[in-house]
């Protein structure tokens, strides 16, 4: 993707007066003679106010985004009010936080949102983003058939339960792309010993986001390594339960990181700084503490006291 330019509306069809009329001294509707200098001066004024007009309109912001805030439908219930209290209108490109992450390296979008700590910071480090700001966090979930045929249910641990499904050579998911959910399986999997880029009887990789790698796990009765709140979101159509969750390994951060303007002049620094401040309201976090109470019975997310790491 090109580096993202600055998108200045232009104005056509401006018509002037007729200026010839004006000029050869002919009387207007009030009967005294037109002024020239009008005619003038018009075209001056029309200039001075067009950088301003142009700027009231170019209140944009593009967030590079994990898929899993947008498959579970966060990003729909936070953004509106956001546009609706700033002006600022956001155009959202959800393609997982490796390749967001990689869009903000390059200077191709304005801010990044996304759940993979340990490359957050390394970015922060890089320059290419001014910091990280955590906002909400929530717990990833190994999920799977009823049937549990690795019995991955009964240990007391992550580890332990992925060395089951491994060595029971069941069918598992997953998402191979990179993402904050992938790089969380790939530390989890050398955590028990495992080879994550082994290719195992009963592992497919899909390449895609969270939604659709949820639906493919519940075609094969697969395990899967989820967000809660993407699998709450997808869980009447996969038939999967959850076997593991909660605990400190598998714990979910999201955090906001603007795009360093010194270093791409072309972002939108402003306009990133206020969807940083907007998670950061009362009224933001209150909406993201009552996200899912009503469909699912709990809350998807949860703020955090915002802190940024610079």
């Amino acid at each position: 993707m090109p580096p993202i330019q600055d998108i200045h509306p232009t104005r056509e069809g401006l018509r002037m007066p007729n200026s010839r009329r004006f000029a050869q001294g002919e009387r207007g509707p009030s009967g005294s003679r037109s002024l020239p200098l009008l005619c003038l001066l018009l075209p001056l004024v029309l200039c001075l106010l067009a950088p301003a007009q142009a700027h009231s309109e170019d209140r944009t912001l593009l967030l590079a985004t994990t898929t899993s805030v947008q498959d579970s439908g966060l990003l729909d219930a936070l953004l509106p009010h956001f546009e609706a209290e700033t002006g600022i209108r956001v155009r959202t490109i959800a393609v997982g936080t490796g390749a967001a992450l990689r869009m903000g390296s390059e200077g191709n979008a304005d801010v990044l949102l996304t759940h993979a700590p340990a490359a957050e910071k390394k970015l922060v480090v890089s320059g290419a983003v001014t910091h990280r700001a955590e906002i909400m966090q929530n717990y990833f979930v190994l999920a799977g058939p009823a049937s549990d045929p690795a019995n991955a249910r009964a240990p007391s641990d992550i580890s332990e339960a992925l060395q089951r499904i491994a060595r029971s050579q069941a069918p598992f998911v997953s998402r191979g792309d990179d993402s904050g959910t992938h790089k969380r399986e790939v530390a989890l999997l050398r955590d028990a010993g495992l080879d994550p880029d082994e290719r195992r009887p009963g592992l497919t990789r899909t390449g895609s986001g969270m939604g659709l790698s949820l639906q493919v796990a519940g075609q094969k009765a697969a395990y899967i390594l989820s967000d809660i709140g993407t699998y709450l979101a997808f869980r009447e159509n996969t038939g999967l339960e959850i076997l593991r969750g909660d605990g400190a390994a598998l714990r979910n951060v999201y955090s906001i990181l603007p795009v360093n303007p010194k270093r791409f002049p072309k972002v939108h620094a402003e306009e990133a700084l206020a969807l940083e401040a907007f998670f950061a309201t009362a009224k933001a976090r209150r909406r993201i503490t009552e996200f899912g109470l009503e469909r699912y019975g709990r809350p998807l997310f949860h703020p955090l006291q915002t802190v940024a790491d610079r």
